[in-house]
């Protein structure tokens, strides 16, 4: 249809002419009210936002030669963070002649993946980063969905019955 029929019909049931595809051959418009069509994609992309998960990666550093308490200590660390949902970035720190021996960082790595590997997944497999050397681990989806229902369930039983939230 010509583009002032188009417009005429617009003016004529008080409504706007909305293109709605741009790049297609006819452009494609509707009549519609362009306040309610803005409104309601604003609606749209804050619905999107809200049901976004915020990934939040967490990062614990490691040097080579780690006590087998220091180890225990960042490997609770590692877990607790898991357990939250979120990412874990582990750093193997290389100092000196460390840096000739990349196979026992990788080995360090290797064996914090497997105490942890109910709790996580490696996301991105170790590997040499200048006197680094980087291994991200993941929670497992099922987990972190887990939690969060459990959270939300916790934090409604606790609106029920009228309670105060403890601060997080």
């Amino acid at each position: 249809m010509p583009i002032g029929e188009a417009l005429r019909l617009a003016q004529d049931s008080e409504l706007d002419l909305v293109e709605v595809a741009p790049m297609a051959r006819p452009p494609v418009v509707k009549l519609m009210d362009y306040g309610k069509f803005k409104y309601e994609a604003a609606q749209k992309a804050r619905e999107a936002r809200r049901n976004q998960a915020l990934t939040v990666i967490k990062e614990m550093r490691l040097r080579l030669k780690i006590d087998p308490h220091d180890y225990e200590t960042k490997k609770g660390h590692v877990e607790r963070f898991l357990k939250g949902g979120d990412k874990v970035k582990i750093t193997v720190m290389f100092r000196g002649r460390e840096q000739s021996r990349p196979e026992m960082g990788y080995k360090l790595l290797q064996r914090l993946a497997g105490d942890v590997s109910e709790l996580g997944i490696v996301e991105s497999n170790p590997k040499q980063d200048g006197r680094n050397m980087v291994m991200v681990i993941a929670p497992h989806r099922n987990q972190a969905a887990t939690d969060d229902a459990r959270r939300s369930a916790k934090a409604e039983k606790q609106a029920a019955s009228g309670e105060q939230a403890p601060p997080a």
